[in-house]
């Protein structure tokens, strides 16, 4: 992904990660995802909107993201990068299953309800860009850390992308634009996953040697 590095940063150390306050931001970010995939996978049944329906994806995603995450805070750097190798690899199958099923629409789908889609983008992204913000002093963590970030930015993009997409299905009456912004969706997945699982198997082969190298960002 366009600015991201190949390291993690030991810029937030193992003290920050048992915080208490990243325990409650975490468990923050967990409802509110949580509440946002029922929200969203409803929305995107009611308005036969792929885009939605990746939106929704991603949203399951990042709460088992965030559950696994409490799970592991404060356990050795290994265990935190096998974590983060299934959370890498969970995204990649997001990610693939919704471009499979943007070709399938494309075939045999029809035009999504823009003004379903706009209204629960809109709601969405400002759950997400609240989430993001309390997450963002924790964004260059180790790897398990900043997928969590990772996860936030993506789904706050993602809003955007669909809140385009509905502008597009109403002016141009077609569900192309829904099936467009899916396939980026699962785009930053797919690169996000690729990223989460590099920097998970690096930390895995060598914990320590990781963790003295500075993220530049």
């Amino acid at each position: 992904m366009a600015g991201c590095n190949s390291c993690p940063s030991d810029s937030v150390s193992q003290a920050d990660a048992i915080d208490p306050v990243f325990r409650r931001i975490l468990w923050i970010a967990l409802m509110v995802n949580g509440g946002m995939f029922v929200v969203e996978i409803i929305a995107s049944q009611l308005s036969s909107s792929v885009a939605l329906q990746a939106d929704a994806l991603d949203f399951f995603g990042d709460a088992a993201n965030y559950a696994i995450s409490l799970f592991v805070l404060g356990m050795a750097i290994q265990v935190r990068a096998r974590a983060s190798l299934f959370k890498g690899v969970t995204m990649g199958l997001f990610g693939t299953f919704v471009i499979a099923n943007a070709i399938y629409r494309g075939f045999l789908g029809g035009t999504p309800e823009s003004s379903i889609m706009g209204g629960v983008a809109l709601i969405a992204l400002m759950a997400n860009l609240g989430v993001a913000g309390i997450l963002y002093r924790y964004r260059a963590g180790d790897s398990n850390m900043q997928s969590i970030w990772l996860c936030s930015r993506n789904d706050a993009i993602g809003n955007v992308a669909v809140m385009a997409a509905a502008g597009g299905v109403f002016a141009t009456a077609s569900r192309w634009p829904d099936l467009v912004v899916a396939a980026i969706i699962a785009t930053l997945s797919l690169t996000a996953a690729f990223k989460i699982i590099r920097l998970a198997l690096a930390e895995m082969k060598n914990p320590e040697q990781m963790h003295k190298h500075k993220d530049p960002a």
